[in-house]
């Protein structure tokens, strides 16, 4: 048994929940289309070209969360995974968690999204276990801010070894699968990197290193 570790946005997903989250509160009327979009998706075109301070775009995307409950959030996020997410999980992606569960391998999600987000999505993909971005609460209510270090870039690797840590797991044998640049120091530091539709700098990358480019849809 191998730990099989997977990035959410653009690898079990077509798309990024961060920006379709975005959206449906656009929809809901949380926020105003025409102000809070431009600037939602200017911040995602850094975060693409690895040049976003991850805390910018959550200090920015977290503002209409700020005195909602937990409970209030997670009323709204069980439709919009129903309706937005689940028509864009990859088919391939669905039968490579079978393989691995058919294997008998602990799957674990790493997302640089927020934790009610990944966690809801993980859910619906059958996958218990979720390392995110984690946001502070006050008085029952969410703040705006996050907690602890984001799960980005190298962020991922230091909170998967604290969990590995606090698990008693270990990163022998490991899969992860990235379509990311940013991912770069986890997948390097796996047994098994794979790298699922990647971005040009990913790709090159792999090519380089030798390893496995997948195509899913």
């Amino acid at each position: 048994m191998a730990l099989a570790i997977f990035d959410l946005d653009e690898t079990l997903i077509d798309g990024d929940c961060a920006s379709l989250w975005a959206g449906h509160m656009a929809a809901i009327q949380w926020v105003d289309a025409d102000s809070f979009l431009p600037r939602e998706q200017e911040l995602m075109a850094l975060y693409s070209r690895g040049e976003l301070a991850m805390e910018d775009y959550m200090a920015y995307t977290l503002s209409p969360l700020v005195g909602r409950t937990q409970e209030e959030v997670e009323f709204v996020v069980g439709p919009f995974v129903e309706d937005v997410i689940e028509p864009i999980i990859y088919s391939d992606a669905m039968r490579c968690l079978a393989r691995h569960r058919a294997a008998g391998d602990r799957l674990l999600v790493i997302s640089a999204s927020a934790h009610f987000l990944v966690s809801a999505i993980a859910e619906r993909l059958g996958i218990a276990e979720v390392l995110a971005i984690d946001l502070e609460q006050q008085h029952g209510h969410y703040s705006g801010k996050t907690r602890g270090v984001l799960t980005y870039r190298e962020g991922k690797v230091l909170r998967l070894q604290a969990w590995l840590a606090e698990q008693g797991e270990s990163l022998a044998g490991a899969y992860f699968y990235s379509d990311s640049r940013n991912d770069l120091p986890l997948l390097q530091q796996v047994d098994k990197p794979h790298v699922v539709n990647p971005d040009p700098t990913l790709l090159q990358h792999a090519e380089q290193a030798g390893w496995p480019v997948l195509s899913w849809r």
